[in-house]
């Protein structure tokens, strides 16, 4: 009798042990390594402590890599190469998605024959309930890595298709999204980008002043209202803004679409005009709506204006959208079992931000490095700077004396002029905790990440 209840407690353990099936992965747009840095000061100091003592959510984990991210056709990458590598364990070209390296950006005949399946579209065909949660439009090339299978990540509505690779078969990312025929359909998708989605001339629910932007005439929310092939068709549920999201059950699926374009970043959320749910907001519906429909799940989230705060030279609004990011992964911490679930917290590429100069402990991180005592002897400049910089951007300017680099508005000094700050090449950090989060360590190649993905999601290696 000893020996039999030793068994049953064995086979109680070891599925744990080998298979999560509850997976969820976090991916910081522009989280570089001093992005983190920076962030996890911004957060301590926002707490009153100094600030480099503090810990993000996910650096409590136990399992570091730093990722090498170049595309395979590029030295520094862009997120639609990157995501692609994560979601399909293939590295791939700059600019495309989810197709493997031989398709050349643009060229809709390759790519027709050329798609590589991603973990979301796997775990779709084995049952299991998924969702894609951003900051960004949900065509936007981090989410739409996830379902979508094109040469050029600009083909995010029919305006921006060209009609000769229309006419030859290839579909833009909208529609590509909302005829998504995999399984029983995405279950739970959250992000931005109406305008995508709606027929030009049809004004936008909460902006009238702006309109759809579709050629084709179709209304892409209505045809995945009425779409019914699927056996939860009758409870899909469309949602554009808090009070709505607030109210939504967590059965059947749903479509959140809560700006014409990019969600406000979390800076800016609160003034939004019809309310916007947060990120960790969004994470907490996604997780209990999957739990709610499956055992087993894959879940993707983004904080992806990360990015776009970094592109602007603006770490004020870049740092807060990783502090959103933090609350959101401390959501999935609080709500999944390591045991038998696995988190990992990423980046797809990193940028230009420097953390440089002399400042003491404590000083403001979007603040100004003091004077050093004895600058400005012997010729030496006798100026402050922003501890925050870029090697390229478009905040340049000689004297930071007077300006007040704490405002939402401010824009990092950048060495080098240009419009818009670029990405940065140097490898990122991923974090993992639960199930097959041993095979994150290293110094991992980004498509490696996907071996621990998969192992998790299916409780086998990738074939």
């Amino acid at each position: 009798m000893k020996n039999l209840c030793v068994c049953m407690s064995l086979l109680l353990i070891m599925p744990t042990l080998a298979w999560a099936g509850q997976v969820v992965l976090f991916l910081g747009d522009g989280m570089g390594v001093t992005t983190v840095t920076a962030g996890r000061i911004l957060a301590g100091q926002k707490l009153g402590k100094q600030g480099e003592e503090h810990k993000l959510s996910f650096e409590t984990y136990d399992h570091v890599a730093l990722i090498k991210t170049y595309n395979t056709d590029m030295q520094v990458p862009d997120s639609a190469g990157t995501m692609s590598a994560i979601v399909t364990g293939q590295k791939t070209r700059f600019g495309v998605l989810s197709v493997n390296a031989e398709v050349e950006r643009g060229n809709c005949a390759q790519s027709l024959s050329g798609p590589v399946p991603t973990l979301l579209e796997q775990a779709e065909e084995a049952g299991f309930a998924t969702g894609i949660v951003t900051t960004t439009r949900i065509t936007h090339a981090t989410p739409a890595a996830n379902y979508a299978h094109v040469p050029e990540r600009d083909w995010e509505d029919d305006s921006m298709l060209p009609p000769d690779a229309g006419a030859a078969g290839c579909k833009d990312i909208a529609r590509t999204l909302i005829e998504f025929a995999v399984g029983d359909g995405i279950d739970v998708i959250l992000g931005g980008g109406r305008a995508n989605f709606l027929p030009a001339g049809e004004s936008d629910p909460e902006y009238p002043e702006i309109k759809g932007r579709r050629k084709d005439g179709r209304n892409l929310i209505a045809e995945w209202l009425r779409n019914n092939q699927s056996p939860k068709g009758a409870q899909r549920q469309f949602v554009w803004k808090a009070d709505s999201f607030a109210a939504l059950a967590t059965k059947g699926q749903v479509l959140g679409l809560f700006e014409p374009s990019h969600m406000q970043f979390e800076a800016d959320r609160t003034k939004d005009r019809s309310g916007e749910p947060s990120l960790a907001e969004m994470t907490a519906y996604a997780i209990k709506s999957l739990q709610d429909k499956s055992r087993n799940f894959f879940l993707v989230v983004e904080a992806g204006r990360i990015d776009h705060g970094h592109h602007a030279g603006n770490a004020y609004r870049a740092l807060h959208d990783v502090i959103a990011l933090d609350a959101a992964v401390a959501v999935a911490n609080k709500a999944l079992d390591p045991r038998r679930s696995l988190v990992l917290v990423t980046a797809d590429h990193s940028h230009t931000l420097t953390l440089a100069g002399y400042p003491p402990r404590g000083n403001p991180i979007l603040g100004k490095v003091p004077v050093i005592p004895g600058a400005g002897e012997g010729g030496a400049p006798a100026y402050t700077y922003p501890t925050l910089g870029y090697a390229n951007g478009p905040g340049a300017l000689p004297d930071y004396t007077t300006v007040d680099t704490q405002s939402p508005d401010f824009r990092q000094p950048a060495t080098l002029p240009m419009l818009a700050e670029t990405h940065g090449g140097e490898d990122v950090a991923a974090y993992a905790r639960g199930v097959a989060a041993e095979l994150v360590h290293g110094v991992m190649e980004q498509n490696e990440l996907h071996r621990a993905l998969y192992k998790a999601l299916f409780g086998k290696a990738a074939r």
